[in-house]
């Protein structure tokens, strides 16, 4: 597989999405960046691969999907240093949700992209030194750390006539995760808002090469509570890749059940949540109601209303039997017919819709070029959905409809979200009722040699994807670098966008209507 223009033999990844990999120089890393962006393509993630010394170096990684061509690009570029410090180009400047992703790689393992304009650091509140990297430190000897002194962090300001700010967060008064806004107003218009975000912190990636590559999808299923399914078949997909492990076709059915199940639970949060944000309460009633039976049902189907540690490597933890699909198909019968009540009654109130339409508006140009994906994208024209797009198994025999809009404000958010269900309830089912018979759970085994694996999942809130890096078997299989990406990442900086010029109290419904997540990006 060659990217056209650019002189790069990839290697196959074996998973059922595809993905490609290539040792890059640094000139191909920006010219590759370059040509991707040019052609449509788009920004998965950028990481620091392993950068422990008896891991052989340290080399800085991206992951890109190009329109063009079947699959996803995973570029390592190895690092030189300079002034004793690991050193690779800005991409900021062709993909600017770039930005983020290089201010944590320098938090958590030292290296620094030349150039790059923010250097402001993103995940290091003061909980350790700043000459400390988590990543670079051997998990089996982690030193006492202090906390460093704690500064003032340079929020940019804006000055005239009139311009005050307003703080809001870290903590809030709602039941929601820490995250620090500040805006920049005359009178209640939005000049500007800048966030501030890593208040939830905690190590997962370097927690992760302190577990073994079997135990480890438990905690990639508590990267973000909402999407526990999408991230354990994400890390599973890519511990299957690297161990070239193909899972029974029931298995991989009951994963999908699954993970539309996820996708529908949190629709309907959104929607009641949504509504009652525009203060219509009777909408938050009705979808909460909704929400709750659906979680019941998968509680008494799968064991846990989240569906949590449901998938395993190389499969599932349990059957579901023939009681449970007429459960399943009931509900999802009764469920279609009162969201599309629900769907009459939003699209004919008037005090909602002047709520919605118009607010918090991403126009498809804004989209593309600052790289909005997921859900919040499609309603913005950005037409990716990797069950169509790249159709894996079981995807790849349903035909997926993709739910795009084009208006891009929180109405196109609600009206995605409307259509999503309805699709998702058709996939489940068709999986119920074509549920092949086999095998629930098939043997991983890790190989002798070193070797790397991808997952790539669309989640409810857009892309997942997972990059993993195994040791040989003289170092016990461990887990050398296990990057876990959340389509969030991408998104956080365009809710600053779609703010501007609205009303201070436009905020909380513009925010829900993209419904990010905070513990997915921080990591």
């Amino acid at each position: 597989m060659r990217i056209p223009g650019l002189d790069l033999e990839f290697t196959s990844l074996p998973a059922p999405v595809p993905i490609w990999h290539a040792q890059v120089t640094a000139e191909q890393w920006q010219d590759a960046a370059t040509t991707v962006r040019d052609e449509g393509g788009r920004l998965l993630a950028l990481w620091a691969g392993s950068m422990l010394p008896s891991d052989g170096g340290s080399a800085a990684c991206m992951c890109v999907a190009y329109v063009t061509l079947e699959g996803a690009f995973w570029l390592s570029l190895p690092m030189k240093q300079q002034d004793g410090r690991w050193v690779y180009p800005d991409l900021a400047a062709v993909f600017p949700a770039a930005a983020r992703m290089q201010r944590a790689a320098a938090d958590l393992s030292g290296v620094v992209a030349l150039e790059a304009r923010d250097t402001r650091p993103w995940l290091n509140h003061g909980a350790w030194p700043q000459d400390h990297f988590p990543l670079q430190q051997d998990p089996e000897k982690l030193p006492l750390l202090v906390a460093s002194e704690l500064v003032n962090y340079p929020f940019v300001q804006v000055e005239g006539d009139g311009v005050h700010e307003i703080p809001v967060g870290p903590v809030h008064a709602g039941i929601i995760e820490p995250g620090h806004f500040r805006f920049s107003v005359v009178g209640e218009k939005v000049l500007r808002l800048e966030q501030r975000l890593g208040y939830t912190h905690k190590g997962t990636e370097h927690r992760m090469t302190q577990l073994a590559p079997l135990d480890a999808y438990r905690l990639a299923g508590r990267v973000s509570g909402d999407s526990t399914v999408a991230y354990a078949w994400a890390y599973c997909m890519a511990l299957e890749s690297a161990t070239q492990t193909t899972p029974a076709a029931r298995a991989t059915c009951l994963r999908a059940l699954m993970l539309e199940r996820e996708r529908i639970a949190n629709h309907l949060g959104d929607l009641g949540a949504l509504g009652n944000d525009a203060a219509f309460a009777f909408g938050l009633a009705q979808f909460s109601r909704l929400r709750e039976d659906w979680l019941r049902v998968s509680a008494q189907v799968f064991g846990h209303r989240l569906m949590m540690d449901n998938i395993l490597p190389g499969g599932v933890k349990g059957d579901i039997d023939p009681d449970q699909c007429e459960l399943m198909l009931q509900q999802c019968d009764a469920v279609e017919q009162e969201v599309r009540t629900l769907l009459t009654i939003y699209e004919a109130h008037a005090g909602l819709q002047d709520r919605f339409m118009t607010t918090g508006r991403v126009a498809p140009a804004l989209a593309a070029r600052l790289g909005l994906t997921g859900l919040a994208g499609r309603a913005s024209s950005q037409s990716w959905d990797l069950r169509c797009d790249q159709p894996w198994v079981p995807y790849s025999e349903m035909a997926v409809v993709m739910a795009t809009q084009h208006s891009g404000d929180v109405a196109a958010r609600v009206t995605v979200r409307f259509d999503e269900i309805f699709e998702s309830l058709r996939l489940i089912r068709r999986l119920l009722i074509e549920m092949p018979i086999g095998d629930l759970r098939c043997p991983v085994v890790l190989p002798q040699q070193a070797t790397r694996g991808a997952g790539w999942v669309e989640g409810w809130r857009g892309e997942l994807f997972v990059a993993l890096e195994l040791g040989p078997a003289e170092q016990q299989h461990r887990i050398l670098r296990c990057h876990l990406h959340d389509p969030s990442t991408q998104n956080w900086p365009v809710l600053e966008h779609a703010i501007m010029g609205n009303i201070v109290p436009d905020f909380p419904l513009i925010n829900k209507s993209f419904n990010l997540s905070y513990s997915g990006q921080d990591l």
